[in-house]
């Protein structure tokens, strides 16, 4: 049953003065737009999930969503061309008497072409097997001419020792190797514009944040982050990284749901200038924000302070110290043993070929 109610949304000539704007028609949100004393109206909400189309802007005759940049012709409600053959509804709109008016039952129907849902968009539960190690090198440098980082030298040193100690697979994605876009600030839109997947990866098939992703969310238990110190702060693309990572701490924030459960965090801090303290306080924090968990004792550092820019003894220091080594391979043998434990007391059934294949079994016995 149709509804053929006309509803008067304003003076045309006040509407007029804007190019776009959200008006109510009945129970929903409409994209008013005017071009050369022409009024068009289509539905408000986006497409893809839910952007007001009335606060975006105009390209054209197209109308683009505040969220994401989607498009749909402001008279007829088509998807941009070349795009998707999307479709939001249309409705009818005249000016009478110096009044515009909207009917309230919409000429055409939304729709939405069918997708194949992103990989990235499924179920966080673990995969059964022994405890997985990622590490995260944030270490910023020329992959064609590479030069040797302390951060990346102990992160690999504990890799290595979860593989040759404990016989456990292990996966190292160094982030310089990974072409992704800066968060772009789809939060400060809207807590709903942020999105998981995140938006970018949505938009960007090679979206090189999905190693992130993957690795972080799905496949590791154990994950050891490792930076330097730059001017008293983590790397930069330890926090490029950060801010990517906004997509899943917001999943805690709208849905309460926890994607990162019952996985430990491990960090590795290194540099030729001091600071060690807040660097390594401000990724606790970061990281117990997403729900990881940490051991006693959750990470190693090394800096000959301040004054010490002689970087080349920096280098030197850190190959040759096997103590600093000996604390990357004890690090993970905390981050281990709490991963384990975690393990145990929520899957009761936790495979006990996980648990020798770790070495931790064997590690408790007298």
């Amino acid at each position: 049953m149709t509804n053929d109610t006309w509803h008067d949304v304003g003076a045309a000539a006040d509407l007029s003065q804007r190019p776009l704007q959200q008006v109510q028609v009945g129970r929903a949100k409409v994209a008013l737009s005017c071009v050369d004393g022409t009024f068009g109206a289509i539905h408000g909400v986006c497409n893809h999930v839910g952007g007001p189309l009335g606060q975006g802007t105009l390209d054209g005759d197209y109308v683009t969503c505040p969220w994401h940049n989607w498009k749909f012709h402001r008279l007829t409600g088509e998807g941009e061309p070349g795009f998707e053959a999307d479709r939001v509804p249309r409705f009818e709109c005249r000016v009478e008497g110096g009044r515009v008016l909207i009917r309230e039952t919409p000429v055409t129907s939304r729709h939405k072409l069918p997708h194949p849902p992103h990989p990235l968009d499924r179920d966080t539960k673990r995969e059964p097997g022994p405890l997985r190690v990622v590490g995260i090198s944030t270490t910023v440098m020329d992959n064609a001419h590479p030069r040797y980082s302390t951060s990346e030298a102990l992160l690999t040193t504990a890799l290595e020792h979860a593989r040759t100690k404990h016989g456990l697979e292990t996966r190292l994605v160094r982030l310089r190797e990974q072409r992704f876009r800066a968060c772009e600030g789809y939060y400060s839109k809207s807590a709903h514009a942020c999105t998981w997947p995140c938006s970018i990866s949505q938009m960007d098939p090679d979206d090189g944040m999905n190693a992130v992703y993957e690795n972080l969310v799905f496949w590791g238990d154990v994950v050891l982050v490792a930076t330097p110190i730059r001017w008293g702060a983590a790397s930069s693309l330890y926090f490029k990284m950060a801010e990517r990572l906004n997509a899943v701490q917001n999943q805690i924030t709208l849905k309460n749901r926890v994607m990162l459960r019952d996985k430990v965090a491990g960090l590795i801090v290194t540099g030729g200038q001091d600071n060690i303290q807040a660097v390594a306080g401000q990724m606790l924090v970061f990281f117990g924000e997403l729900g990881m968990q940490f051991p006693q004792y959750p990470f190693i550092a090394h800096s000959r302070g301040w004054t010490a820019e002689d970087m080349e003894h920096n280098v030197e220091t850190v190959q040759r110290s096997e103590e600093l080594h000996d604390g990357a391979r004890a690090l993970l043998d905390r981050c281990l043993d709490l991963a384990e434990r975690l393990q145990r007391s929520t899957a009761p059934d936790f495979q006990r070929a996980g648990r020798k294949a770790s070495g931790l079994e064997r590690r408790r016995k007298p």
